[in-house]
């Protein structure tokens, strides 16, 4: 067996060595990388490599490494060791996940113990593990609880870029009443509602109004609105 890390911080890299180490008297070469960029050429070259990847990093992040990665090979296994629980990183990795891949997500604040356990779980059992904090904010995403479900999710997305209405409604391939629709249900999730005030229109624009509090909230970041600009821009391009 072969792992190979992706992490940006010597201390933690180590204290991952340590743990395949420890956990996995399987792996006979465990490789190293400092950035995603560098991660993805070598999964490129070490093939039957496991992988366990951070998921902020400079020069390209574990999100996108991992998406590259998963493209090119679908049944690699990787587990995401991250600081965070944001529904914006949980939605990030959800929407890469090939079908039947055996991934983990577990956070970097889990004991020793726990990171073990869920080495062996998906490297060896080849089975999903999730941090019971990440599944929560993961349940929420799948749209339970007053969760924000993926069309609206998309339509925030698409309003933080700046689309008006019947461009989102092309882009979505959905009607322009279906988009009116979906953001009002946003608004009501969102908490975000109009106030009265000294104009007729009240004080809050809501449209900025359910960024501003969608970003608050961590379920939209920078990191995944720089990859939204991304594919609009390929959108745009193919119009």
């Amino acid at each position: 067996m072969q792992i190979l890390i992706v992490e940006d911080d010597s201390l933690h890299r180590s204290y991952l060595r340590d743990a395949v180490n420890a956990a996995l008297p399987e792996c006979k070469v465990i490789f190293e990388a400092d950035n995603g960029m560098i991660g993805e050429r070598m999964a490129r070259d070490h093939k039957s490599a496991h992988i366990v990847m951070d998921l902020q990093m400079q020069t390209r992040n574990g999100i996108e490494a991992a998406r590259t990665i998963w493209k090119e090979r679908p049944d690699t296994r990787i587990l995401f060791w991250s600081n965070y629980s944001d529904e914006a990183y949980v939605r990030g990795v959800a929407r890469i996940v090939p079908d039947g891949a055996a991934f983990g997500y577990v956070l970097k604040s889990a004991s020793e113990e726990r990171l073990k356990l869920a080495l062996r779980s998906i490297f060896i059992e080849a089975q999903c593990v999730i941090d019971r904090e990440v599944r929560g904010m993961q349940q929420k995403s799948l749209g339970q609880a007053k969760g924000v479900n993926d069309i609206e999710y998309e339509i925030l997305i698409d309003v933080a870029l700046g689309l008006t209405d019947r461009a989102i409604a092309a882009r979505r391939n959905i009607s322009l009443r279906s988009v009116q629709n979906r953001l009002q249900q946003l608004y009501e999730k969102l908490g975000v509602y109009q106030t009265s005030g000294d104009g007729r229109d009240g004080r809050f624009n809501l449209r900025a109004r359910a960024v501003a509090v969608a970003l608050m909230r961590k379920l939209i970041n920078y990191n995944g609105l720089e990859r939204s600009e991304v594919e609009l821009n390929e959108w745009l391009g193919g119009d």
